[in-house]
């Protein structure tokens, strides 16, 4: 059998990393996942067939990677009954604002990778920005884009802090996203279309027109720009966004973003 998985932490992204490896063909009983809440606990046993412990117990000691996915204000509580038990194991971290260094020091591992993916991830369409501590190696940096391809792309980033920047701008931002859906759907009513016309409409178009941005070379810019003919609707539309100040907001938000990433930093991550 498979070196074992553990998990510390059932929750969402989770069961998304969870439910990717077991469709590409992982045993469930190579997966350890230490969840406290029995309601989850049993959902995962549903979901997925998996048996979750309540609490650590030496099981853990012969996994060869440790997920941690638990709540930033919970990673002490969780971390301090698996002291001892995690020191071999590569680490692995989808937790926002906890510090590699925080994690180096509560499962006596450098090994340690931090990765701040996104909700996508669990329809398989995510995206991880990824940092790794020195003592990751080659082998190591490939063993978590494998863990984590079923969920989505991986981006590295040499710097740790860069992640409060990844956490703002793609951790969040499907927030940002369903925020402007929502703010199409309304204008949809005033056009006299539905509010269930105006949500299959504006998520169709941006759906579409990301993977028309993923897909092609053009910039951004130049992709707008050839929708906008000057004197039409768009660039109507894109008047009265510049005019409202719109793209600096945005601007402004991603960074209040960023900088609620590093408070979290400060207050849990240390």
């Amino acid at each position: 059998m498979s070196t074992p998985i553990a998990f510390i932490g059932g929750g969402n992204m989770a069961s998304a990393i969870i439910g990717g490896l077991l469709r590409a063909g992982r045993a469930a009983q190579s997966l350890i996942v230490v969840e406290p809440f029995e309601a989850q606990r049993a959902k995962l046993a549903s979901d997925f067939g998996l048996r979750a412990l309540a609490s650590p117990d030496a099981s853990l000691a012969g996994a060869g990677l440790v997920v941690w996915a638990v709540k930033p204000q919970l990673f002490a509580e969780a971390a301090a009954p698996c002291a001892g038990l995690l020191v071999q194991a590569l680490q692995l971290s989808v937790m926002a604002g906890i510090r590699s260094d925080a994690l180096a020091a509560a499962t006596g591992s450098e090994r340690v990778v931090r990765a701040m993916p996104n909700t996508p991830a669990l329809i398989g369409q995510g995206i991880a920005g990824l940092f790794a501590r020195a003592a990751v190696s080659v082998a190591d940096r490939a063993r978590v884009e494998q863990v984590l391809a079923p969920t989505g792309a991986t981006l590295w980033v040499d710097q740790e802090a860069q992640l409060d920047g990844v956490t703002a701008l793609s951790g969040s931002g499907p927030a940002y996203f369903f925020f402007v859906v929502e703010a199409m759907m309304v204008a949809a009513q005033q056009m006299g279309l539905s509010a269930e016309q105006g949500r299959k409409l504006a998520l169709a178009t941006c759906g579409g027109a990301a993977a028309l941005g993923l897909q092609s070379s053009d910039s951004p810019t130049l992709l707008r720009e050839k929708v906008t003919s000057k004197g039409g609707t768009t660039h109507a539309a894109i008047s009265s966004l510049q005019a409202d100040g719109v793209d600096a907001a945005i601007v402004r938000a991603v960074r209040a973003a960023e900088q609620r990433a590093r408070e979290l930093g400060e207050e849990f991550g240390r």
